[in-house]
């Protein structure tokens, strides 16, 4: 009879507890939701995806070289072209990582989220914001292509030392417009923005170089890059001035 109680007692606090799971997250998908509808009202996609385009430094993806976009897509969003906007399966990765490190680490956003992030909300980690930034993925994607989402991402991201789009960071950094890159100037450039700070190749050449090297070993295992090619591409560094 003890027994029973003690399961009883259990399955009642288990289904409690699954009960305010299911409340709290409703709770946070309505202030998402509100957050986005907001978001909306002030600024509709049409008038944030214009401004985006007017800048000086707007670059089409057409001018761009083919290994930077493909760069970028192996370092940022690998499965872009698959999912809707939203990537549950990077989501649950990331959320696993988070709930081992108590905090939020890894955000699992893809290219289609940071833009959202990038013409829309703040760049604090923080649970309402990221569920806003998932309704306006999918608002994105219902209105813009695959590759029109692609270009105006790589034109509205932070590559340190105040270039805030692909082609004030190819004059800033390599002097030249971003069609004029090479494989080494693509593949160094499409790693900076994970961390602008910390990559800015103004102020750390060095580290922003070993991300080099990461962003290439993702292209070998995502973009079908030859193995053979990594050596020859970081073989063709700028001589130091």
């Amino acid at each position: 009879m003890k027994k029973k109680r003690c399961g009883k007692i259990i399955r009642n606090t288990v289904l409690a507890l699954f009960l305010l799971c299911v409340c709290a997250a409703g709770a946070l998908a309505l202030r998402g939701y509100s957050l986005y509808t907001s978001a909306l009202a002030a600024k509709p996609v049409s008038k944030a995806v214009k401004e985006v385009r007017e800048q000086p430094g707007f670059t089409p993806l057409a001018s761009l070289p083919e290994t930077y976009p493909q760069a970028v897509l192996a370092v940022e969003d690998h499965r872009f072209y698959e999912h809707g906007g939203v990537d549950f399966k990077a989501i649950a990765r990331a959320a696993l990582h988070d709930l081992q490190a108590m905090s939020l680490v890894e955000g699992g956003s893809t290219i289609t989220q940071q833009l959202a992030k990038n013409l829309y909300f703040t760049q604090e980690k923080e649970f309402t914001r990221k569920i806003a930034e998932m309704f306006m993925a999918w608002k994105l994607e219902s209105q813009f292509s695959k590759d029109e989402i692609l270009e105006l991402y790589v034109n509205s991201i932070y590559f340190g030392s105040g270039c805030y789009n692909v082609g004030d960071a190819c004059r800033e950094y390599f002097g030249k417009d971003p069609s004029q890159m090479d494989d080494y100037e693509a593949t160094l450039l499409a790693g900076i923005p994970n961390a602008p700070s910390v990559y800015d190749l103004n102020e750390n050449p060095d580290l922003a170089h070993q991300r080099q090297k990461q962003v290439l070993g993702l292209m070998v295992k995502y973009s079908g890059l030859d193995p053979n090619r990594v050596d020859s591409i970081l073989a063709c560094a700028a001589p130091a001035a």
